[in-house]
């Protein structure tokens, strides 16, 4: 009985530890754009999403929703330049959820300490302050 109650709780935090994923809330990330704090933004929406919406210097990678590897290919390019850099990475998804967490599982994979990423929580869906973004590319 206490075999399995120990071989329960191993599988039930190894699975939950496999998705934990940070998040930034709208508030503090407005707040983070507005002091102009440095940080690295990663967007994966995808191109016509992009250019009707995005964040000033933000790594444009249209790799959304990040399943094959195509799509992976597409955030290597700014790889380089995540790890040249030890500021917080903020990952930009059209809702902040799917796409999201493979974006930040797949940098993650590829030796991004996983203490610097956060997904904005909602993504653009959620994202209320439209006087803030920017269009075209």
């Amino acid at each position: 009985m206490i075999r399995n109650f120990i071989l329960v709780a191993i599988i039930v935090f190894t699975a939950g530890s496999a998705f934990a994923t940070q998040y930034i809330k709208t508030e503090e990330f407005k707040t983070a754009l507005e002091q102009k704090k440095e940080m690295q933004i990663v967007d994966i929406q995808e191109a016509d999403d992009f250019e009707e919406h995005h964040f000033a210097n933000s790594f444009e990678t249209n790799a959304y929703p990040v399943k094959s590897d195509t799509e992976k290919k597409r955030l290597d390019r700014i790889i380089p330049a995540i790890i040249s850099s030890v500021s917080p990475v903020i990952i930009i998804c059209p809702r902040g959820k799917g796409g999201a967490v493979n974006t930040y599982e797949y940098l993650k994979s590829q030796g991004i300490d996983e203490e610097r990423l956060y997904i904005l929580e909602g993504g653009m869906a959620d994202w209320p302050y439209r006087d803030i973004l920017k269009q075209g590319r």
